[in-house]
């Protein structure tokens, strides 16, 4: 044999290898669990929306945190992280974040895609995995609004006043100013509009057709990539036939698209679950059984839901439960926990019905007497995150997690964000602590390490 045989064979060999190992790396669904390889895969991961703007070398970048973040996180037994790959339209709307990736329809902050590409080639060094997802039906990353403000919309909704009283909105009304109800009904309107509904997907294709430009790989071959998510919490918000038909058609639409563009990695829809499908244990099963939906994920947010009570509903940072009266966030964990299982239950029994794992991929618990600082008490927290990650270890009912979120080592210098603060996982339009978790919060964060999924 020819020492240039030898040669070709051997390249043959290593590009097999290649393929072999890469394939292996891919996250896969059989018998209503994930496999990587022939080995099970659960997971325990956290909310990190901005690593990909921390990554960059522009506006909010900080490599030298980023690293330290991962590092951090890799040492507790992190290893996926749910990352946003959209922030959409102007800069300077109350309560977005900023800086934002996609200015204009496919117009983006080259800067904050480089930093996506970053963090992905650090996270195949670490051998983490990341879910990504494109769009939010909220405000704070633009999303849904974003998207019906460049498709030219306006349109009329009912006050919140009980007057009965119509208004009009030629921009999408900002909650903080126009009122939550005003914004929910107008951006459910996204999911009828065509044309917002198509610069959505062309966003969907521009993300995963990119080329690594650290790698070198195609997105669609990165091992760092566990599964594309069409949108964080996605609704159809008004709750009539039409809207929750078409809402259906919407998810089954883009799932297809991005199987279409990337056969190698997991599809997922970003719900919260029955609470974000109009409260509807079938609209809920509709969505995660279309064809290309591989997963079903929920959310559960026992202070947001009510669970705890109606206290400080409004988020008035200077509304901390008094030192003399008793702290619903402490006293009412146990009603939370049930209410948890309950809310698990529920989602399994459907989903493991269908042959689709679920994922817990947003849960939170506020500090205790509603106080952000990062180190102050978490007796609450505490309890709830023990509970929740003892159903995840012992029932076999959820595959993986993804806490919200991690705050790690920012420095938090304002109860509301302000532009060049550090970056934590509350949004900009929550209070900066609210639910993350930093570095100094040893207890949570050992019971975080403790999990064995």
């Amino acid at each position: 044999m020819t020492k240039k045989l030898l040669s070709v064979l051997a390249l043959v060999a290593v590009m097999l290898s290649s393929c072999v190992s890469t394939e292996t790396a891919y996250v896969r669904v059989k018998d209503g669990k994930f496999y990587q390889g022939e080995k099970e895969y659960r997971y325990v991961g956290t909310n990190f929306w901005y690593g990909a703007i921390l990554a960059s070398e522009g506006r909010g970048g900080n490599r030298e945190r980023l690293l330290k973040e991962l590092d951090d996180m890799k040492s507790i037994g992190i290893d996926n992280v749910r990352v946003l790959i959209g922030g959409d339209g102007r800069e300077g709307i109350p309560s977005h974040i900023a800086p934002k990736l996609q200015l204009e329809p496919g117009v983006y902050n080259d800067t904050i895609l480089q930093g996506l590409d970053y963090m992905m080639a650090e996270l195949e060094k670490r051998d983490m995995k990341a879910i990504l997802y494109f769009n939010n039906a909220w405000e704070w990353s633009g999303g849904y609004g974003a998207y019906l403000d460049w498709a030219g919309f306006s349109g009329d909704v009912q006050s919140s006043d009980g007057s009965g009283e119509m208004k009009h909105f030629d921009g999408t009304p900002v909650p903080s100013i126009d009122g939550w109800w005003e914004f929910m009904q107008y951006v459910g309107n996204f999911i009828v509009n065509d044309t917002a509904k198509a610069l959505a997907a062309q966003h969907v294709r521009n993300m995963v057709t990119r080329v690594n430009t650290v790698t070198g790989k195609p997105y669609t071959e990165s091992p760092a990539l566990m599964a594309w998510e069409i949108a964080n919490e996605p609704r159809c918000f008004i709750n009539d036939s039409l809207h929750r038909a078409k809402f259906v058609e919407w998810i089954d639409e883009q799932s297809t698209l991005i199987k279409s563009l990337d056969p190698n990695h997991l599809v997922t829809t970003g719900s919260e679950g029955m609470h974000g499908c109009e409260d509807s244990w079938e609209l809920f099963e509709q969505i995660h059984t279309v064809p290309n939906i591989d997963y079903a994920c929920i959310h559960i947010w026992p202070y947001n839901w009510g669970w705890l009570g109606k206290f400080n509903q409004n988020y008035d940072a200077d509304k901390a439960v008094s030192e003399n009266a008793d702290d619903p966030i402490v006293t009412k964990v146990d009603t939370a926990c049930a209410l948890t299982l309950d809310y698990i239950n529920r989602s399994y029994e459907l989903m493991h019905k269908a042959g689709r794992p679920v994922v817990l991929e947003e849960f939170g618990y506020p500090r205790d007497r509603f106080i952000f600082t990062p180190g102050s008490p978490t007796k609450g927290r505490d309890a709830y995150y023990k509970y929740v990650f003892s159903i995840i270890r012992d029932s076999g009912k959820i595959a993986g997690c993804n806490f919200w979120g991690w705050g790690g080592s920012a420095n938090v210098k304002h109860t509301i964000w302000q532009p060049y603060d550090d970056y934590v996982c509350d949004p900009a339009q929550e209070e900066q602590g609210l639910n993350s978790v930093f570095m100094v919060d040893e207890s949570t964060l050992q019971i975080i390490k403790d999990m064995k999924p």
